[in-house]
């Protein structure tokens, strides 16, 4: 079994829905295509099978799907006033 690629994703704002950070990430082509496999069971968030397509995803949290593993993290410039 080989490692999964990891992304790091800097978070704009209080969180983004799961199938969009998919497509943000380019997991997927399409928010469309980003539900289906969400829909598929094919998605975990924190090592949770996430079902919810629009599920909110916050900095800090962990999702794994298509072979790729995306760490959340807080915009550097959201941290600094």
């Amino acid at each position: 079994m080989s490692a999964a690629a990891v992304i790091e994703f800097a978070l704009e704002g209080d969180f983004v829905e799961l199938h969009q950070l998919l497509k943000l990430c380019g997991v997927v082509g399409s928010g469309g295509a980003g539900k289906a496999l969400v829909s598929s069971g094919a998605a975990r968030v924190d090592g949770v099978v996430e079902l919810r397509r629009t599920c909110k995803i916050r900095a800090g949290q962990t999702v794994e799907a298509g072979g790729v593993r995306i760490a959340v993290i807080a915009e550097p410039s959201a941290a600094q006033p």
